[in-house]
């Protein structure tokens, strides 16, 4: 009576395992690459996008009452760079580089205007204008036009990113942005064009209405 040896399957040694993961891994990445380079299959299994927003909701109304004298266009190059004391930047750390583009207007708000900073003669032949000088507005960040550049993180920066419900908030480059372009405007000379422009603008309206003198002047 013969009875045959048959070894049991042993377990797979450890470097078996490892490799067979690398080899999954390498062929999953070919058949990604495969499917984006063949046509039809990339549309296939292609991603949908669909707006689900709400209806846009009118919250207030406010009457204007300001001349929209002038507007400038300004762009800043955005170098934010966060250190970490004790850390290489390697594990903690970020830089960022921002291309931010604005506009800033100038404006006259004709709606301080009072009773006295008006006189017309009794002719109705002559005016004097006293208006407030001109203001800047706002800046406002043109999305369009403004991008990231590059942004590099640190290993920990990363993993935050990972778990975060906002990853790669651009709100600090976006303010640093807004806060440079703001500052460019006031040196840029635009509130006195501004100026010039309302002056132009309220003679020719008042001329138009029969008033051959028009003198405008600006206070505070």
């Amino acid at each position: 009576m013969t009875t045959s040896n048959r070894r049991l399957p042993g377990r797979m040694p450890g470097w078996a395992k490892v490799l067979t993961a690398v080899v999954l891994v390498l062929a999953a990445v070919f058949a990604g690459i495969r499917l984006a380079v063949l046509p039809g299959i990339k549309d296939l299994f292609g991603t949908e996008t669909r707006d689900r927003s709400g209806p846009v909701l009118l919250e207030s109304i406010k009457d204007m009452s300001r001349y929209d004298a002038a507007s400038g266009t300004f762009q800043v190059v955005v170098d934010l760079e966060k250190d970490a004391k004790l850390l290489p930047d390697a594990i903690r750390g970020t830089r960022t580089l921002y291309v931010g583009t604005g506009t800033v207007d100038a404006y006259v708000d004709l709606g301080r205007l009072g009773e006295r900073d008006v006189t017309v003669d009794g002719d109705r032949t002559s005016a004097t204008l006293r208006l407030p000088h001109a203001r800047l507005g706002k800046p406002a960040l043109d999305a369009d036009h403004s991008y990231t550049v590059s942004k590099q993180r640190g290993l920990l920066d990363r993993l935050g990113d990972f778990f975060s419900d906002n990853p790669n908030s651009e709100h600090a480059v976006q303010r640093l942005a807004v806060q440079h372009i703001g500052e460019a405007a006031r040196g840029s000379g635009l509130t006195t064009r501004a100026e010039t422009n309302t002056t132009a603008m309220l003679r020719g309206l008042l001329h138009s209405l029969g008033f051959t003198e028009v003198h405008i002047s600006y206070g505070s």
